[in-house]
């Protein structure tokens, strides 16, 4: 019976309740990068909000390191946001933008592929508990609240395992993207990929039994999927995250022009941010309001067999869309953009030179062409070996909303 409930739990507002939800007014409503207009739109709106994938707090899972949390309530708010934006990546790269989920109806392979990489497992790509650990190299136990900075650094190191979705993540540095280096990391770091099987082929995943064992996880599920074969490709599509503080307690409002201007951009993929403390994942906007997703819910655990479709009504959020004035934006946020092609980049490019750098006195960020000289020369990122026993648990509850983000304040 509990399982039922939570099935429905998130249906319980009806569809048509979005429309009471959404401002009556004449300005444009953009989702990462589509324009849609409340008055002659709003279906296809919805159904743009509502295709997006949703994950939020869940419990019952098995335990984090074999003896940790099984729920991550309270703690992983940030992680699962971190999940949404990847995961907008990955439907960019297998579905296309355009692509519209449809509640009970069939969908691709690649789709239920894709959510097989997120599920609530220790053998799944980006998992609760792969982040989790991965984050204790980041300097973060087990439990502990995270920020949009460390999630992008460890969603970096996660995708470097992942050879099915062979993504290049790069994560700014010093609040300035370089073109150089981001070319280097999509060209070189394909030459090197070795496609397997799985959803997420993941063939060397080094976990916390590793450390004590030697011995190595077992492959991504899936495996009975037709696994799709992968040529090299000129250009590893690209997810960009920049990790920015647009102000010091508070976001400054020379910042939120281009802020919007960053979710009119084909290649958006939302933005990580939040309050203090609880972490949103935004989508877009519309006049001064900031639309997102919330993973304040706690939903049962999906368990679903290896090679099997999976249970996807709790991964969309059918609810009201919340909005929040950007004025209460915290200043970290993480922007996150997708480049499927070299093309798709060098448009991005052109688009942030015209739209954000050269009308804005005070920049977001920098984009410069050459790697700067006063910088450690940039080396490709390769798969790190994780060495945790998972149980750099927090002592107490008093950590579980800390967050000493690491950023250079932009200038104000």
């Amino acid at each position: 019976m509990e399982a039922v409930l939570a099935k429905y739990e998130n249906q319980i507002n009806v569809f048509s309740e979005y429309l009471e939800d959404l401002p009556d007014t004449d300005e444009p409503v953009w989702i990462l990068g589509e324009c849609y207009s409340v008055k002659t739109g709003k279906s296809e709106l919805l159904s743009d909000v509502r295709s997006r994938l949703w994950f939020t707090y869940r419990k019952k899972f098995s335990p984090i390191g074999g003896t940790g949390p099984s729920s991550d309530t309270g703690w992983g708010c940030m992680l699962r946001c971190g999940q949404m934006i990847l995961a907008q990546a990955l439907v960019c790269r297998h579905l296309g933008r355009e692509w519209r989920w449809v509640g009970e109806g069939t969908q691709p392979v690649e789709y239920h592929r894709i959510l097989h990489c997120f599920l609530d497992r220790k053998d799944s790509c980006y998992s609760i508990h792969q982040m989790a650990q991965m984050g204790v190299g980041e300097g973060k136990s087990v439990g502990e609240w995270y920020g949009p900075n460390t999630v992008a650094q460890v969603l970096k190191k996660l995708a470097l395992f992942d050879d099915w979705n062979s993504l290049a993540v790069y994560v700014s540095m010093d609040n300035t993207v370089v073109i150089e280096d981001i070319k280097k990391q999509c060209h070189q770091a394909n030459q090197e990929a070795k496609p397997r099987a799985g959803p997420c082929a993941w063939g060397e995943v080094y976990t916390s039994d590793e450390s004590l064992s030697g011995q190595r996880q077992a492959p991504c599920p899936l495996s009975h999927f037709h696994a799709t074969s992968q040529q090299p490709l000129d250009w590893r599509p690209l997810l960009l995250l920049i990790p920015l503080r647009m102000g010091i307690n508070d976001i400054n409002p020379v910042y939120i022009q281009a802020l919007k201007e960053c979710f009119k951009m084909p290649q958006s993929c939302g933005v990580l941010g939040g309050k203090p403390n609880l972490a949103y994942y935004f989508i877009g906007f519309v006049d001064d309001e900031l639309i997102y997703l919330d993973p304040h819910t706690t939903q049962l655990a999906v368990d679903s067999e290896t090679g099997s479709t999976v249970d996807d009504q709790s991964y969309h959020c059918q609810r009201n869309p919340r909005r929040m004035k950007i004025t209460s934006l915290d200043p970290s946020v993480a922007l996150g953009f997708f480049c499927k092609s070299e093309e798709d980049f060098d448009s991005w490019c052109n688009l942030v030179q015209q739209e954000i750098l050269k009308k804005r006195n005070l920049r977001m960020f920098e984009l410069v062409e050459k790697h700067p000289s006063h910088w450690p020369p940039f080396i490709t990122p390769t798969k790190p070996e994780v060495q945790t026993t998972g149980a750099e648990f927090i002592e107490s509850t008093d950590k579980l909303f800390e967050s000493e983000e690491e950023f250079e304040i932009l200038n104000v």
